[in-house]
């Protein structure tokens, strides 16, 4: 579980987020929707340590991210997934190296044969079995994804992370996605944390949504609520495209 509690952040004088309060549960895909511009992105790497709030607490399973000392911190960092937009994949790297770059970098105690047994298992886990040796460009934007979760899940982390992971994609292969990261959020008892503005992500995937407006979060519930609230801003984002007003109650 993850717990945030008034995150406040400003950018050159213009508060971006404020006094953002939430939880994010164990074993559930936790989503962050909202327009473009709301402080989606701005949240999720306040979270994840990549920039640290003006005000507020951020405690993963009761610990202070942003107070505790230098060496839980680490292991706090060592413990989290990240899917970034785009993938974010080595083009230099083979697919494998790719999956194989944290392992290394965090100073596993994992042996050679031992990594790369742990390596072949995300890959196969994501349905990616013996494409270890090609590279980035050599593969679908569909298969980039799934080497990017591969490479998320590797260090067996609590917590994953995922910003905007269906862009780019096509409606099928963002059904798929979707339905991977709900997999293994609930195989691995994962913290996930979703960024999106897809709302095919938020009937798929959202058991726990977060709405957010102009740096405020407006709305808080699962898929099952956000059809029928009376939040005026939720329901234009919601009801923006013509195939969803089709389903509006």
């Amino acid at each position: 579980m993850i717990e945030i509690r008034n995150i406040q952040k400003s950018f050159n004088g213009k508060q971006v987020l404020k006094g953002i309060d939430g939880i994010f549960e164990k074993r559930k895909t936790n989503l962050i929707i909202g327009a473009s511009g709301t402080g989606k992105s701005v949240l999720l790497k306040n979270i994840v340590g990549l920039i640290e709030p003006d005000e507020g607490e951020i405690l993963y399973d009761n610990r202070d991210f942003i107070q505790t000392g230098r060496k839980e911190k680490k292991q706090i960092r060592q413990e989290i997934g990240m899917l970034f937009q785009g993938s974010a994949l080595f083009d230099s790297m083979t697919v494998e190296e790719n999956v194989l770059f944290p392992l290394n970098m965090m100073d596993s105690d994992l042996s050679p044969s031992e990594k790369l047994d742990r390596v072949n298992f995300c890959l196969e886990r994501v349905d990616l079995p013996n494409v270890n040796d090609k590279m980035p460009s050599e593969i679908s934007g569909g298969m980039k994804k799934r080497v990017g979760i591969a490479r998320a899940i590797v260090l067996n982390p609590k917590y994953l992370f995922c910003d905007e992971p269906n862009s780019g994609l096509d409606p099928l292969t963002a059904i798929l996605i979707d339905q991977l990261i709900g997999e293994i959020t609930e195989e691995y008892d994962i913290t996930t944390v979703v960024v999106t503005h897809d709302m095919n992500s938020v009937m798929e995937i959202g058991q726990k949504i977060m709405f957010l407006y102009k740096g405020e979060k407006l709305w808080e519930g699962s898929h099952d609520q956000i059809m029928n609230t009376d939040i005026e801003q939720l329901n234009e984002f919601i009801f923006s495209n013509e195939l969803m007003r089709r389903f509006r109650p």
